[in-house]
């Protein structure tokens, strides 16, 4: 999350080989994460598909406190780190430190936001969903992710809320007498450890935690249900299946949304836990910690800055469509199919009151969209004996018979 007690003061120096070689990987970790989440903020502003999708607002406010934090916080860290000498000054020291905690809040906030939007939408009906997630809602927790995170880094950092009965050792760990270097050194006393770990770590935890394990007993039921369908589906062909197409459809999706999100929260808890942990231990055995760990785990935190987007681009189907086709020029092979096709305007159908071009085609797209049209007349078919219901035609079909009765004006 942040440099909570970073006693960067007791590492010592560098050799020439181990500087090349740590600040090649320092200079990797930041350009993966810099690229990734830039990548990961123009596939949900280029693709329109992945814009509709509410989860993605809260995934792209993420990718933005991450790619703020891989350009604000990180370089700075990993320039102290191979110099080991601070040369920014003790005001700049200062607001490094609280966009640090401010930026890495903002990230589990996120998370856990995201978290809640998924037990919404996997654990409760979709009206339900939809009468939660409003765009108001929404807007009102993105400003939260950013606002909250205000009250335990800038303000109580600016105003040396975190010093208060360790200022002597402060002082003390600024200054390395050995080698005349000064230090960006935030250390925390007990009262300020325990409010900032349990209010930015251990309750977003705790809630996601939760809202994950309502979403894993949803999954199984889902999981359940699917199984169900499909043996009634095999055992009755006759009757209409586009609602339980819909309905295994979507529970599907949103299973496999839950898992994916599900690893990502757990990527950030294994990145981050062993310093939250550290953080909030420290202050209650004198500081003890030796610095070369607090490093290693302040930049185990940092990495989880640059798996989120290929966390999305290995797990997401949609994010993988979209990133291949940014990455290869908006290459055609990767855009999602159309059932049209390419083809030259033929007329006009009106359905539902709005105006569809239909197109005359080539021979095999008209049997190919004829077999697909006949294969949605035998699903929508309903049985003679049945008059008193009525079949309800799909919006599909719908363009699909208007695009048939197109082919037979053409013959």
């Amino acid at each position: 999350m942040d440099k909570f007690d970073a006693n960067v003061s007791s590492k010592e120096g560098f050799g020439s080989v181990e500087k090349v070689v740590l600040l090649t990987f320092l200079s990797a970790v930041i350009l993966m994460a810099i690229l990734g989440n830039l990548l990961v903020m123009v596939a949900v502003c280029w693709d329109r598909q992945l814009r509709k999708i509410k989860t993605n607002y809260f995934i792209v406010s993420l990718a933005f406190a991450d790619l703020l934090v891989s350009v604000l916080v990180m370089p700075f860290g990993a320039i102290e780190l191979v110099q080991d000498i601070w040369i920014y000054g003790e005001m700049f020291c200062l607001v490094r430190t609280s966009l640090d905690v401010l930026l890495t809040t903002a990230s589990i906030f996120h998370l856990c936001c995201i978290s809640l939007d998924r037990y919404y939408a996997i654990c409760c009906q979709p009206l339900v969903y939809r009468n939660k997630m409003t765009p108001l809602r929404i807007a009102l927790m993105l400003g939260g992710c950013w606002v909250i995170p205000t009250f335990i880094s800038f303000l109580p950092i600016m105003q040396g809320w975190n010093n208060i009965g360790i200022i002597d050792l402060i002082e003390k760990r600024k200054f390395n007498q050995n080698s005349n270097s000064t230090y960006c050194v935030f250390m925390v006393n007990k009262p300020y450890a325990i409010t900032c770990s349990v209010v930015a770590f251990y309750i977003p935890f705790l809630l996601m935690v939760l809202a994950y394990y309502r979403i894993y007993v949803t999954a199984k039921e889902h999981a359940h249900q699917i199984q169900m369908l499909q043996r009634a589906g095999a055992s009755s062909e006759s009757r209409p299946q586009s609602a339980d197409q819909h309905s295994t459809h979507r529970m599907r999706t949103e299973t496999k949304a839950a898992k994916t999100l599900c690893i990502i929260m757990g990527c950030f808890c294994l990145c981050w836990a062993p310093f939250f942990v550290t953080n909030i231990v420290d202050p209650f055995i004198d500081y003890s910690v030796p610095g070369q760990v607090w490093t290693a785990f302040l930049w185990l935190g940092y990495i989880n800055s640059g798996l989120n987007p290929f966390l999305y681009a290995f797990l997401n189907k949609s994010f993988r469509r979209a990133f291949l086709i940014i990455l290869c020029c908006d290459d055609e092979r990767y855009r999602r199919p159309s059932i049209l096709g390419q083809t030259v305007p033929c007329s006009t159908t009106t359905i539902n009151g709005s105006t569809h071009v239909l197109s005359s085609g080539t021979e095999t797209d008209r049997k190919k969209l004829w077999n697909k049209e006949e294969k949605i007349d035998q699903t929508i078919q309903m049985p003679k004996r049945k008059k008193k219901k009525k079949a309800s035609l799909s919006y599909e079909g719908l363009i699909l018979l208007g695009i048939k009765s197109c082919f037979r004006e053409g013959k």
